[in-house]
């Protein structure tokens, strides 16, 4: 069993200290001869919901690089962890045209009907949000439109509810703060820093009631990058490395959420 323990203060809810108990009263070769039985298998399974929008349809939202390569670059080192950490790793893909607002509902439908008590659930959004004065901070899919934002946006309440409700681990992939105006097609709105501050989700995300552990390409009022000539927009590129092995600072042979 794992167990989390949160410390809160009036201020803040601190990360878990996670401690993992192990109940030895098994008679030796018991686990073995289950696991041959067709028993249950430790290992878990990840499921993983990927979204990249580059390619907007709305002429007034502009358009970006890198959001669409960026998920599939997740979502493909997170596949190269099967058989190793992950027993099994299945993947819903949406870039672009098929990144709609129903499409990405109907995705996170199917991360809440996959993940079981022993498995992991992973959300990776890239692309553009905005704070909506209704419906607060909003990731804005293929087909968003802003004047009606409320109808064609997708609340992070619905990834919040979503990741809170999975009986498994949760974790929440975030770049959505890209540099540049979100509507800059026309020129009438341009985007200031400050009504793309995404700190209210993150930490309401991770916080001990809802438990998902949470990555982000940006907090407050900062922005976030992309370049040609990485290949991929900064954070993405600093997550692939990592897992594919430059995190492994105390050379364990395993990369942690830490």
């Amino acid at each position: 069993s794992e167990i989390q323990v949160f410390a809160t203060n009036r201020h803040a809810t601190s990360t878990p200290a996670v401690v993992r108990v192990a109940w030895a009263g098994a008679q030796p070769g018991a686990a073995a001869a289950s696991a041959q039985a067709g028993g249950f298998q430790i290992q878990p399974k990840l499921y993983i919901l990927a979204v990249g929008v580059a390619q907007y349809q709305h002429a007034d939202i502009t358009k970006l690089g890198l959001p669409a390569k960026d998920a599939k670059d997740f979502a493909a080192a997170l596949q190269a962890q099967q058989g190793k950490l992950y027993r099994e790793v299945e993947v819903k893909l949406l870039t672009d045209a098929q990144a709609t607002a129903d499409a990405v509902v109907d995705g996170l439908d199917w991360l809440q009907k996959q993940v079981t008590q022993h498995d992991v659930g992973m959300v990776f959004l890239a692309g553009h949000g905005l704070n909506d004065a209704t419906q607060g901070y909003t990731y804005l899919p293929v087909n968003a439109d802003p004047e009606r934002v409320r109808r064609t946006g997708v609340p992070m309440d619905e990834f919040r509810k979503t990741l809170a409700a999975l009986p498994g681990k949760a974790v929440f992939f975030l770049d959505t703060c890209h540099s540049g105006n979100v509507l800059g097609g026309s020129g009438k709105v341009s985007r200031s820093v400050l009504t793309n501050d995404v700190t209210g989700v993150i930490n309401e995300l991770a916080s001990a009631q809802n438990g998902v552990v949470v990555f982000s390409s940006s907090t407050g009022r900062q922005l976030s990058y992309e370049d040609a000539a990485w290949g991929n927009g900064a954070f993405t590129k600093a997550v692939v490395e990592g897992l594919g092995g430059k995190a492994n600072y105390q050379n364990t042979g395993r990369i942690t959420h830490k």
